[in-house]
């Protein structure tokens, strides 16, 4: 896949092409279902697949005070988005004059001269152009003004869920994991590197690995069950989420006990990327270390079990 940081790193001769715009955050079974269709349709015409998409979130430049935490940074969406088999993607810098862009130039200025779309294929609710003043059938009309298609798709729904980056960041918020597993279609994960943790797991309970500070998209506090890559290794795993209120001084924590651990060469570049599979539990302060490392232990045999009926499944 070919990735274009800007409009002019499109070469003149790049199109033609089939195109969607969208943030494709998290890069979820909807939008999966839109690129695999431009994908087929672009190979079976002799043309590319184009991703639009921006960087930063638009929202965090329109709306800088809504806080808006990404269920995947641009690393990972790109590295999602060259999995779907499209051609490239144009990561366009959401800057000021792109923000008051309207509908008309935005069609005429990337998708008609850049890219030269053939076909443009959007969701049902989509929007562009300054203030989002176009919408999918201002699309439609300036795609019969400038020679493009427009295929737009209706909102997909599994288990009466709506699959929306909007819908499956509640899920987390409110420590839904599996839910949002089924809605991305693969566990919710948090890539990042070794932290330092204060020592606690490995004086007081289990062996552990803890996450360095990460400012995306975290599921509520609590207990999970995970699957933890550090480096090229795969652990099975029970991961807290919070601020370990049973040893006061309250600090906010990603922390893993690693099930099937064995002693780690770890530095601070160490790779380590945590896999949502399920919630066990609230975070609880305990009245004492050992009424933490009891639980701990229920905690284990849960996720082992869950563990055990997930590889039976699959």
């Amino acid at each position: 896949m070919q990735a274009f940081h800007k409009l002019d790193d499109v070469p003149a001769d790049f199109g033609p092409t089939l195109v969607s715009v969208g943030n494709f955050d998290g890069v979820h079974c909807a939008h999966r279902h839109v690129l695999g269709e431009i994908v087929r349709r672009a190979r079976d015409r002799k043309m590319k697949s184009v991703a639009v998409t921006f960087e930063p979130h638009p929202t965090r430049i329109l709306r800088p005070d809504h806080n808006l935490r990404l269920l995947t940074p641009t690393p990972e969406k790109l590295r999602l988005l060259a999995a779907t088999g499209i051609d490239a993607v144009l990561l366009l810098p959401f800057t000021r004059d792109l923000s008051l862009m309207t509908p008309h130039d935005f069609a005429d200025q990337i998708l008609r001269q850049r890219l030269q779309a053939q076909e443009v294929h959007e969701g049902y609710n989509f929007h562009f152009g300054h203030k989002a003043a176009g919408d999918i059938q201002t699309l439609r009309e300036l795609g019969g003004e400038m020679g493009f298609e427009v295929h737009d798709y209706p909102e997909m729904r599994m288990r009466g869920e709506p699959v929306s980056s909007s819908h499956i960041r509640k899920l987390l918020a409110t420590g839904r994991v599996s839910r949002a597993r089924h809605l991305l279609s693969r566990p919710f994960s948090i890539l990042s590197t070794a932290g330092r943790g204060r020592g606690y797991g490995s004086k007081y309970t289990v062996p552990t690995i803890n996450l360095a500070r990460y400012e995306e998209l975290v599921p509520k506090d609590g207990v999970y069950v995970t699957r933890t890559r550090v480096g090229e290794e795969c652990f099975d795993s029970v991961t807290n989420v919070g601020n370990r209120p049973t040893f006061g001084a309250e600090s906010f924590a990603m922390e893993s006990h690693l099930l099937n651990f064995h002693p780690l060469e770890l530095s601070a570049d160490t790779e380590v990327e945590l896999h949502f599979l399920d919630r066990l539990r609230d975070e609880i302060k305990f009245p004492s270390v050992d009424a933490l490392r009891e639980q701990i232990g229920r905690d284990v045999a849960k996720a082992k079990r869950y563990l055990r009926l997930l590889g039976k499944r699959a």
